[in-house]
C-alpha cells in the first residue's frame, strides 16, 4: 500500500446550520423531536426559520465537521458533499476550504438549493435540528473521485447519508474503491432516530465489512441492538465490527475490539455552550490519532478533547488551533 495524501476523507450532507437558542416550551410547541435531526421539506424550514429568535449561520454537516477538525489539528483532510450554486452554497464551499479541508465536489444549479438546519440549542446545551436536505439529495456515484479514494488512508461517511437514495450507491463504490487500495472505512451512526430507520442495513455494513470502523453514542448502540443494556450492546457490537468507538457524553468513551476493551474517561467542560458538533470533533481527534499511530486509547483521549473544545462554543467547528490545544494538553502533534 502506498503512503497516502490524505489522513481522512469524509463524505456527507453539504448543510449550512443555523443555530439559534430556544427554551423547551417551543420545541413541544412547533413539534421538535428534542436532540435528534428532524428532516423537513422546504414549507416547514420556512416557518421554523421565521419562528426562530436571533440567529448564526455557520457551516457545518457533520462529516464535513469532521474533516474541518482532523484539519484544525494538523491532518490533510477532504470532502465529498453536494451543494447548489447559490449563496448558502458559496458560504459552504468556502467555510470548508478555508477550513484547509480540499473540497472539489461539483455543485448543482441552483434548485433545489442548499442543505440547511435550523438548529435550536435549549438552556441544557442539548441541539434539536430541523434539516432540509436540499442539494444533498443529488449525490451519487458520479461524485466519488476515484483517486481521491484510493489515495486517503480512511474513507469516513455518516449514517445520514442514508436518507438521499443515490448517496447509499456513492458511499458502497467510495467502500470498494477504499478496499481495492488497502484502506479502511469508517462510519458515524449519526443518531438513534437514523438507526430506527436504517438498522438491517447499518448491521449489513458492519457484517459484511464494508465498514471497519465505527462511531456511535450509547443511544446509538442501544438503538443498533435494540436493547436496554449497554453491556449487552458492548458485547453485540465486539462480534460484529473491527473497531468500535462509542461515546457516553460524561461518563467518556468505550474503544472495542475484538480482543480488548479501553475505557478512557472524559475530559471536564468548564462552561457547556453547545453540543453541536461533538461527536463529529471526537470522531475527527480519534481519525487524526488513528492514522498517526496513536494508541487507541490515545486516539480516544484525543478525540475526548476534541469533543470538549467544541462543546465549549457556539458552533460545531473549532474556532482555535486544536493542533494547539492538543499540544498543550501533552500529545505529540505533528505539525
Amino acid at each position: 500500500m502506498t503512503s497516502a495524501k490524505y489522513d481522512v476523507l469524509t463524505i456527507g450532507n453539504a448543510i449550512v446550520d443555523i443555530i439559534a437558542r430556544a427554551e423547551d416550551d417551543f420545541l413541544v410547541a412547533n413539534d421538535i423531536n428534542k436532540g435528534a435531526m428532524n428532516l423537513i421539506d422546504a414549507e416547514r424550514a420556512k416557518l421554523l426559520y421565521s419562528a426562530m429568535g436571533p440567529a448564526i449561520e455557520a457551516s457545518g454537516g457533520s462529516a464535513a465537521n469532521t474533516a474541518a477538525g482532523v484539519a484544525s489539528l494538523g491532518g490533510s483532510a477532504a470532502y465529498f458533499g453536494k451543494v447548489a450554486d447559490d449563496h448558502l452554497g458559496g458560504v459552504f464551499a468556502h467555510d470548508i476550504k478555508a477550513a484547509g479541508v480540499d473540497f472539489f465536489t461539483k455543485p448543482l444549479d441552483e434548485n433545489p438549493p442548499t442543505a440547511r438546519s435550523m438548529i435550536f440549542v435549549t438552556p441544557d446545551g442539548e441541539r434539536s435540528m430541523n434539516t432540509y436536505l436540499g442539494a444533498c439529495v443529488e449525490l451519487g456515484p458520479e461524485d466519488i473521485d476515484s483517486d481521491m479514494v484510493a489515495e486517503s488512508s480512511i474513507t469516513y461517511f455518516e449514517g445520514y447519508l442514508w436518507d438521499p437514495p443515490r448517496a447509499k450507491e456513492a458511499i458502497r463504490l467510495a467502500a470498494e474503491i477504499a478496499h481495492n487500495n488497502g484502506r479502511q472505512v469508517s462510519m458515524t451512526l449519526s443518531d438513534s432516530f437514523c438507526v430506527d430507520r436504517y438498522r438491517d442495513e447499518f448491521l449489513n455494513l458492519m457484517r459484511s465489512r464494508t465498514v471497519d470502523i465505527v462511531f456511535a453514542n450509547e443511544a446509538e448502540l442501544k438503538s443498533l441492538y435494540q436493547t436496554s443494556s449497554f453491556d449487552s450492546g458492548i458485547a453485540a457490537v465486539r462480534e460484529d465490527c473491527t473497531l468500535a468507538v462509542i461515546t457516553r457524553s460524561e461518563l467518556g468513551s468505550v474503544v472495542v475490539t475484538f480482543e480488548k476493551t479501553h475505557v478512557v474517561e472524559a475530559i471536564p467542560a468548564e462552561n457547556l455552550i453547545d453540543t453541536t458538533g461533538a461527536g463529529d470533533l471526537y470522531a475527527a481527534g480519534f481519525l487524526y490519532g488513528l492514522t498517526h499511530g496513536m494508541s487507541d486509547a490515545e486516539c480516544a483521549r484525543l478525540g475526548g478533547l476534541a469533543a470538549t473544545e467544541v462543546i465549549q462554543q457556539m458552533g460545531p467547528r473549532p474556532q482555535v488551533r486544536l493542533a494547539d490545544v492538543a499540544a498543550e494538553a501533552g500529545f505529540q502533534i505533528k505539525d
